[in-house]
């Protein structure tokens, strides 16, 4: 190995080894004996500033010998970043939705942090460099000291999502209040899914009016508990959610992304039925959910599209089974 190959190679582990450990460290902590106030996963400090110290530990060593370049600066991040998510998930750290969630930030600020190393670092004073290696690798902490002070926002975010299907509003109606069992070939394919996002399986009512029970089901013993508070038959179904995580088995969902956690929440659901003209009807499902977090400005990015698609796949089924009804024929 040429010398050249050592040097990157010995700059990018450095970047990896430098995330490891402090997500080890965030682990390690993360007892009630031990709360920790410094760091956590779900803190801007860590979501943004760990991978900025990863981008620029691996640039500032490589630039520590020589000088280095503006795409070697941006590109040369990401290696180390990617590394650092893939073993936090081989190790058990994280799970693949959250990875998916943090990865294109996480690669944007290690870019940005190799950026930074680009112009700070001067091979002719590795003295200089070396204490600002030493202080970017601290930042996390510092923010995250910080931080940790701030009061958390809840965002209440609304997502709409709509089908036009060719059947009338009973018929749509009576696919609606109740859903009974969902075969997985019955569902489109779904990005949320593959990431681990549980698929919906049924709903059942306990009784046709304002005050009933919706228990609406997900793979993996997900229960979401809907009290009914709008009854319009044909015309409009709306009910509050609460999340039932008390039978949710350990690895179903990542406790970063848990339904009815503290990051993370299902409010209310509602179906609205309109004519569209021609026999078709219009069903609308809007839902509320909450984001509590102190970066919501990239969180609710992702909480609006899964919630947007696991919409769609719900709509999908409901349209492809009215328009299918024996009923259409009369």
């Amino acid at each position: 190995m040429t010398k050249e190959n050592r040097l990157l190679l010995y700059s990018a582990l450095s970047g990896v080894l430098y995330g490891l450990l402090v997500r080890g460290i965030i682990q390690a902590t993360a007892t009630p004996a031990l709360n920790n106030t410094w760091l956590w996963v779900m803190s801007a400090a860590f979501i943004l500033a760990v991978p900025f110290s990863v981008g620029y530990i691996s640039v500032a060593m490589r630039a520590r010998q020589q000088p280095v370049g503006f795409w070697f600066s941006v590109g040369s991040p990401w290696v180390p970043v990617a590394l650092v998510m893939l073993g936090c998930e081989l190790v058990g750290w994280e799970g693949t939705i959250c990875i998916v969630m943090i990865t294109p930030i996480a690669l944007l600020f290690g870019s940005f942090g190799g950026l930074v190393a680009r112009d700070i670092v001067d091979p002719s004073a590795p003295k200089t460099a070396t204490m600002s290696i030493l202080l970017v690798a601290l930042l996390p902490f510092l923010l995250g000291a910080a931080e940790h002070k701030l009061p958390v926002t809840e965002d209440m975010r609304g997502v709409e999502s709509d089908a036009l299907i060719h059947a009338s509003p009973e018929i749509v109606w009576a696919n609606i209040e109740r859903v009974r069992s969902i075969e997985p070939g019955e569902l489109p394919r779904s990005w949320n899914r593959v990431i681990g996002f549980p698929r919906p399986i049924e709903a059942t009512l306990s009784r046709e009016s304002v005050g009933a029970v919706r228990h609406a089901t997900f793979a993996g013993n997900v229960l979401f508990v809907e009290t009914i508070d709008e009854w319009e038959p044909d015309r409009r179904l709306g009910f509050s959610i609460h999340a039932d995580t008390k039978d949710i088995p350990p690895g179903t969902l990542d406790d970063h992304v848990t339904v009815g956690g503290p990051y993370f929440d299902v409010l209310h659901g509602e179906y609205i039925l309109g004519p569209a003209g021609n026999g078709v009807t219009r069903l609308r499902l809007i839902s509320r959910h909450r984001v509590s977090t102190h970066f919501n400005w990239y969180a609710h990015l992702w909480t609006d599209a899964v919630m947007r698609d696991v919409q769609h796949s719900i709509l999908y089924v409901i349209k492809n089974r009215c328009e299918a009804s024996p009923a259409l024929t009369n």
